[in-house]
């Protein structure tokens, strides 16, 4: 593998600094490092930036507005905005829906969904989880009844990102309770102003609002809605989490969060002298980026494939696997050299709190990440289920 960029590759480098240079809103520089919680508002600032450059979906083909770039500068753009710690946009109309739509769409769905994705217009969530069906996906029980030219959908989904501004969710529903279960599945557009739909904050245990039940009751969707054919949605699903895992990798905000880890370190004392010099700890330091730049290493492959007309396969498993045990360490390490420092904000602060913060700046967001990465290990499949993928998909046991 060259591992060289080349001329072109370098000067597309500069392009993005110097585009996010002039354009990152100024109101969103500091707010991750700050540990402000980001509203829809800041989200879409930084989207209808991207949009209007024509750079918010660079995975996209460009008959449907993707940018055309190489596996290299797709990666080049992954790595600038985490050097600049630019906000995450939100994944699930981008990187899920997105092209689950231009892949399976009719050409009604692809004119109708495709444009309000990549404006921002849409703010869509993800109905998959379900109380009993999380990780057995495939046992979910909300089911849609057809009843003319619409489906009638009861059921509950949980752990829905970001529902509380959703416009409209992508929905696994049972279509055929006799079927199979992989067989009698449907994948639902629905608009969440329907009648019926209940959106129920979940508060986590680093205090945020970021997750959600929903209820959905006597729900009416248009039979226009299904994407692909009926009973014919699992095909749709392990398709979206192909691309969700892929993106779960999160290799350059890792690679970003391991200099914030040195920094701390740099800064906090061990005795009488800086815990980075602390041999204990920069060994964990070294083990981390190591592991790090392997999954860098695969990862780039796996765009290599992509580029080349291969869509992700079973090495988006390893990614998720890799990447999200990768975060985790590196939370746990970010606790460990904020040390005491990090106890106050073990239970998460929350809006009315009058304590004042306790320590440095960087000390308050450490325990509610730290809570908060526990979950990368379990959603998008959790790593146990993408274990046995591997066992089965790549090396045949």
């Amino acid at each position: 593998m060259d591992l060289e960029f080349s001329p072109e590759d370098l000067a597309f480098r500069d392009e993005v600094r110097a585009f996010i240079a002039e354009n990152y809103p100024a109101e969103l520089r500091g707010k991750q490092d700050e540990g402000d919680e980001l509203s829809k508002e800041d989200f879409l600032s930084w989207h209808k930036v991207l949009a209007k450059k024509g750079w918010v979906a660079p995975a996209w083909p460009v008959e449907y507005g993707g940018t055309g770039w190489t596996a290299t500068q797709r990666y080049i753009w992954s790595e600038e905005t985490a050097r600049a710690d630019c906000i995450r946009l939100m994944p699930f109309g981008l990187s899920m829906v997105g092209p689950v739509i231009y892949t399976f769409g009719t050409p009604e769905q692809k004119a109708r969904f495709l444009p309000r994705i990549l404006s921002g217009e849409d703010w869509w969530c993800q109905g998959y989880s379900e109380p009993g069906s999380g990780s057995d996906l495939a046992s979910l029980r909300t089911k849609a009844v057809r009843d003319g030219d619409h489906y009638v959908v009861n059921g509950q989904k949980t752990w829905t990102t970001m529902a509380q501004h959703a416009d409209w969710g992508f929905f696994l529903v049972r279509t055929d309770p006799d079927a199979k279960q992989q067989e009698g599945i449907s994948f639902l557009l629905i608009d969440m102003k329907t009648p019926g739909i209940e959106v129920r904050p979940i508060i986590t245990l680093g205090g945020e609002h970021e997750v959600n039940e929903v209820w959905l009751e006597d729900v009416r969707v248009p039979v226009e809605n299904r994407v692909y054919e009926e009973n014919k949605g699992w095909t749709c699903a392990k398709f979206l989490l192909a691309h969700e895992r892929t993106g779960i990798a999160g290799v350059a905000a890792s690679k970003r969060g391991i200099e914030k880890v040195k920094t701390i370190a740099r800064a906090e004392m061990d005795g009488d002298k800086p815990l980075i010099a602390n041999a204990f700890f920069k060994r964990k330091i070294a083990e981390l980026e190591m592991d790090l730049t392997a999954l860098e290493f695969t990862e780039l492959r796996s765009l290599a494939g992509e580029s080349a007309g291969k869509g992700p396969g079973p090495e988006s498993s390893l990614l998720k696997i890799k990447g999200s045990e990768i975060q985790q360490r590196l939370t746990e390490l970010t606790l460990e050299a904020v040390g005491h420092y990090g106890a106050p904000y073990f239970r998460g602060f929350g809006e009315g709190d009058n304590e004042h913060p306790i320590g440095p700046d960087y000390a308050h967001r450490a325990a509610p990440t730290y809570f908060n990465t526990r979950k990368t290990t379990i959603y998008g499949g959790s790593n146990e289920i993408q274990r046995n993928i591997i066992a089965k998909m790549v090396l045949g046991l």
